[in-house]
């Protein structure tokens, strides 16, 4: 063999090895990519969140409410209720109140019910009994919630039927004028500008599973409430959040993927353009749960090992995670003691 040969045959391996070392390389990065970073510095953002946490005390296991700065640091237990599991934790516009669900009783005497506190745990007032899945009105005023549909309890999320309309000054409660034809809802969220819900729908109104949108107000009788399918607009997967100025909206794209958009209801049909993904994880863990910083620049949540973490499920190793809006993200908690549902509250440090 000719020493020219011998030199192609070198050059060939070296070239493989270098093409190797590459897709090696780009698939490290990939993998980098697809797990929480370091790069995202949230010790100045003013904000804290608050977030369910499955907690131990006395050898007892309840779900409580924790409420930390945006970096994940000085955690504060806000309940410490060993007879009642709060979840689904949603903190007022002005940062001052959280409504929750509160599971309480057992076996069959179980039952989930709406409550709203101050920010520093006290003034529980009941909302509603066998509601859930809560969320503000701009002004803070008001709480939407969606009753239970059955009386028996259930952890099954969109086990619901009705949207209803609670009054904090006077604590009366008054059906949203589409009430008969909503049901089935989960994960209700109120625009910025006090017209729109958004929500997800699974196995009702004449959806299978999807994110839809419909007046919160504005609307005289039920065959004025509009139904807005948002998946013809690639909205597909669960769990929508507004962002605070209501031109963006961010939720789980699918199991691994979190995405955001921009919304437009200017013309009276809602839209959704500029679909994007933010946030990927590998296949081995989920990512669930966004919701939109006060000041629109970041997104938490929540992150861990494949899990039933739906409707107050166990979530062993799951944590809550920061990212912003160009996808670089965060780990913020570490305990993995079953983290999610986070909120933004909007309460200076």
């Amino acid at each position: 063999m000719s020493r020219r040969l011998v030199s192609m045959g070198s050059c060939l391996s070296s070239i493989a090895i270098l093409v190797t070392l590459v897709a090696a390389t780009a698939a490290a990065a990939e993998d980098e990519s697809l797990r929480p970073g370091s790069g995202l510095d949230l010790k100045g953002v003013p904000y804290k969140i608050v977030y369910e946490s499955l907690r131990t005390s006395d050898g007892k296991e309840n779900w409580e409410l924790i409420l930390i700065d945006a970096d994940g640091s000085n955690p504060v237990n806000l309940t410490n209720t060993p007879d009642v599991g709060e979840i689904y934790p949603h903190a007022s516009p002005d940062g001052t109140k959280i409504c929750f669900e509160g599971e309480e009783g057992s076996g069959r005497n179980k039952v989930r019910s709406m409550y709203f506190m101050n920010l520093d745990g006290s003034g529980r007032t009941k909302v509603a009994p066998n509601a859930r899945q809560a969320c503000w009105s701009p002004d803070g005023g008001t709480i939407a919630y969606l009753r239970g549909e059955y009386d028996r309890y259930t952890i099954q999320d969109y086990a619901t039927k009705g949207v209803y309309f609670y009054d904090v000054k006077t604590g009366q409660s008054k059906p949203h004028v589409g009430e008969a034809k909503l049901y089935h809802l989960y994960n209700l969220c109120w625009s910025p500008d006090g017209k729109w819900f958004i929500a997800t729908v699974h196995g009702g109104m004449g959806f299978d599973h999807a994110v839809l949108s419909f007046p919160a107000t504005g609307v005289a009788t039920a065959d004025d409430v509009k139904i807005t399918d948002l998946s013809p607009c690639s909205v597909t997967g669960c769990r929508p959040d507004f962002s605070p100025d209501g031109k963006r909206i961010t939720w789980g794209m699918t199991d691994w993927d979190l995405g955001v958009a921009d919304f437009d209801a200017s013309l009276g049909t809602p839209k959704a353009t500029n679909v994007r993904k933010i946030v990927s994880c590998d296949k081995e863990h989920e990512v669930y749960h966004t919701d939109f910083s006060p000041d629109g620049k970041y997104i938490a949540f929540s992150y861990g090992p494949e899990a039933n973490e739906m409707g107050a499920g166990l979530a062993p190793g799951w944590n809550i995670c920061v990212t912003d809006l160009s996808g670089k993200w965060v780990q913020i908690t570490q305990d993995g003691n079953h983290n999610k549902e986070p909120d933004w509250v909007a309460v200076q440090n």
